[in-house]
């Protein structure tokens, strides 16, 4: 990054010390930049501040606002608007304050009631997922951010981006919710569906489903990340009905409530294998019968 490029040091506050808040404004005091407020309501949010934070005051949201060049709004998308129009209203938004939300849902638009204030909007969205330990700090080292911002702050919202360890993504404004459903679908779904399957191994007798599923699961989504829908194996990708029911007879049985995610994903992976030409139609047409009667009557 060129010096000129390089934002000045700024003193930065944080609405919402939650996982991702605490964690960025630990990173921007990394890159030499000044944390001087915080606010935090539950007691969690409150020790997280007091681990990743240490020192910087925790106070209202508008004092946080008061004391600050450079604002991380770093709460739940459902709050955001709400927060951004109680600031906005209160005039605790100052002319030239940077402005910057955590929202995967939102760009900058939603800020708009701070950009009439005369605060320099961005959204900064960091495609990690967040412990609320000092890790999560390591961890934005080559994270990608979905930045969306007007063409006279990219340049700042990039170094912010750099300086914090992370590579930006521009996301047009309209193409926010689709970037993050993707996001959510990857990793949020991941996470239940790995949890399902510890369960499962552990039902079935596995005394450490997770020594065995983490080599496997490493495989699968290098595998994928490299290869795409190439990557695809197993029951599905081959046609192999036969399994395929017995896997839905014996979840029926042992883990009811898992039927419904199973035959989704099922469906899903068979209409992939079956674009790339990796299912072949001869073997679809008895997967997709077991598919479509959720394994009944075989």
């Amino acid at each position: 990054m060129r010096a000129e490029d390089r934002p000045a040091r700024l003193t930065v506050g944080v609405v919402g010390t939650g996982r991702v808040g605490a964690a960025l404004g630990a990173a921007l005091r990394q890159a030499g930049h000044r944390p001087v407020a915080a606010s935090g309501v539950s007691e969690r949010s409150r020790r997280r501040a007091a681990e990743l934070l240490p020192g910087v005051p925790l106070v209202d949201p508008p004092q946080v606002l008061a004391q600050a060049d450079l604002v991380l709004l770093t709460v739940p998308d459902d709050a955001l608007p709400e927060l951004i129009t109680g600031l906005a209203g209160t005039g605790a938004v100052r002319q030239g304050q940077l402005i910057a939300h955590t929202s995967g849902r939102y760009g900058a638009s939603v800020l708009e009631p701070a950009l009439r204030a005369g605060a320099l909007p961005i959204a900064l969205h960091p495609v990690m997922t967040f412990t609320g330990t000092p890790v999560d700090v390591q961890r934005l080292a080559g994270c990608s951010f979905g930045v969306t911002a007007p063409e006279e702050l990219r340049l700042a919202a990039q170094a912010l981006v750099i300086e914090m360890g992370g590579e930006p993504e521009w996301i047009a404004e309209e193409a926010r919710p689709l970037y993050h459903a993707a996001l959510a679908m990857g990793a949020n779904h991941l996470v239940t569906l790995v949890g399902q399957s510890v369960d499962l191994l552990r039902a079935s007798g596995v005394e450490a489903p997770e020594k065995m599923l983490g080599p496997l699961l490493g495989a699968a989504l290098d595998n994928s990340l490299r290869s795409g829908d190439a990557a695809l194996t197993g029951p599905v990708a081959r046609g192999d009905a036969g399994t395929v029911s017995a896997h839905l007879a014996e979840l029926g049985e042992h883990a009811p409530r898992m039927v419904a995610g199973y035959l989704a994903m099922a469906r899903a992976t068979a209409d992939r294998a079956i674009d790339n030409g990796l299912l072949k139609p001869e073997l679809a047409e008895e997967l997709l019968d077991v598919l479509s009667e959720g394994g009944r009557g075989r």
